[in-house]
């Protein structure tokens, strides 16, 4: 290569007088047609045409504003050039700029050149897909979305949904002022309750319309289902007292009572005698007999079932008697019936 450059330098100054011979010619010949070769090898590279695909970059967008539409998010470009510009294209990060330090409110209107994209030096621009993008600026806010429950079908029979709470209760969204506007509160996706006899918690989707899944993207809460049985208020009668802490056999007076309950639904359809699910007891061990004694009454805890609910007690309190005074007061009983019969 240097005795090339010298030969063209020769070429183009010529060679001193002194050092001048026959063949120059010759060899002024072979360097010019070295030299061609050169300058094809090195500025006429083979040209190659491509198309790229360029992204959008949007600088010194306002704090207080927000793109509320979707856009193409990057350009086809038809670009000509030297293969090997074109190979260093691959580590060079070319966007298309979009300054929006001026933007205001409403519809931007971007148009796409071959003046748009920053290509390298010895790159031709053929074409730029699409021309024109249109940007919606809007109010950049921030709301509070509370989250409702969305449920379909009942229980099991026999029970009941006391309640749903959903953990967040709310979530606090940034977006354009358009959209956010546009919804309330955000709802979960349908809670199947068919079949539910018993509390649980679920993992649920928000069913979001398109806009705000952009924003928010798939959101999951947290559901938890409380299920109680069904109560049924029944009067229940015949339920016997049993007497506790006596010294002597004593008989209460009535030997019965009856309560007013809230008993759970499926208890009160599978049992045969309703008086079986309670237990009534008077306690006389510190009671002067006769007296009177309040009546306690408590409801028999069934298994997988909810407790018995006792609302009040009829009567409250019974007499308390000793039993031998009472089997005397049954046999002067009779003697009184003869005597006026004899009458």
């Amino acid at each position: 290569m240097e005795k090339l450059a010298q030969h063209l330098k020769e070429l183009v100054m010529g060679r001193p007088r002194g050092k001048r011979r026959s063949g120059d010619w010759a060899l002024k010949a072979l360097s010019l047609c070295l030299g061609v070769f050169l300058w094809y090898f090195v500025v006429g590279e083979d040209q190659v045409d491509i198309n790229v695909f360029v992204p959008i970059e949007i600088l010194n967008l306002p704090e207080d504003l927000v793109i509320a539409n979707q856009y193409k998010k990057e350009l086809e470009v038809s670009i000509r050039g030297p293969r090997s510009l074109i190979q260093e294209l691959r580590n060079k990060n070319i966007t298309r700029p979009v300054d929006l330090s001026n933007a205001k409110p409403g519809p931007v209107v971007i148009r796409n050149d071959e003046n748009s994209i920053p290509f390298p030096r010895g790159i031709s621009v053929l074409r730029v897909q699409p021309t024109n993008i249109t940007l919606v600026l809007d109010r950049l806010i921030r709301k509070d979305f509370p989250i409702h429950p969305v449920t379909e079908g009942s229980p099991k029979p026999g029970y009941t949904l006391k309640r749903i709470t959903v953990s967040p209760d709310h979530l606090t969204v940034s977006g354009p002022k358009s959209i956010l506007d546009s919804e309330m509160a955000l709802k979960t996706d349908i809670i199947n309750l068919d079949g539910l006899q018993r509390s649980t918690t679920l993992q649920v989707q928000l069913n979001l319309s398109p806009q705000f899944l952009d924003l928010i993207g798939e959101t999951v809460v947290t559901a938890r289902l409380e299920v109680e049985e069904t109560l049924l208020t029944k009067t229940v009668r015949g339920i016997p007292v049993n007497v506790r802490g006596a010294r002597e056999p004593v008989t209460t007076v009535p030997k019965t009572v009856a309560v007013i309950a809230s008993i759970p639904e499926n208890l009160v359809r599978n049992t045969p005698e309703l008086a079986m699910l309670f237990r009534a007891s008077v306690n006389v061990a510190d009671l002067q007999i006769p007296g009177s004694a309040r009546v306690n009454v408590i409801g028999v805890n069934v298994p997988d079932h909810a407790p018995i609910r006792i609302i009040s007690t009829k009567p409250a309190s019974v007499r308390v008697l000793a039993e031998k005074k009472t089997r005397q007061a049954g046999r002067r009983k009779p003697s009184r019936q003869t005597d006026n019969s004899q009458q």
